[in-house]
Formats: C-alpha cells, structure tokens, sequence
C-alpha cells in the first residue's frame, strides 16, 4: 500500500471514529424504540467497517 493510501484508511478509520461517536450520544438520547434499532444497525455497520479498515493497516505492517 503506497503512503497516500494509507492515508487515505487513516482519514477513513477516523470518519468512523466520528460516525460511531455521533450515533453513540444519538442512541443515548433517543426514545423511540424504532429510531433506536435503527441507529443500532448503523452503529454496528460502522463498527465492522472500522474492524475492516483496521485489519488492512495491520496487515500492511505485518507485510
């Protein structure tokens, strides 16, 4: 992987950082029950996508 891209999996694994904050605080405050799976579905969506992207960096290193 050249430097560039690994830049850009560094920038993307902390979009989701912020993604998972922000759907944290949101599931947090929310009442309705609904609106609460759904963000619960996106939240474990991005948590796998941060796995995923995680994963590529360290197998880069091992490489």
């Amino acid at each position: 992987m050249t430097q560039k891209e690994l830049l850009y999996v560094e920038d993307a694994i902390g979009h989701e950082n912020n993604i998972i904050t922000i759907l944290q605080e949101t599931i947090k405050n929310a009442q309705d029950e609904r609106i609460i799976n759904f963000l619960q579905t996106e939240l474990s969506g991005h948590v796998k996508m941060k796995e995923i992207l995680i994963s590529k960096l360290e197998e880069t290193a091992n490489v």
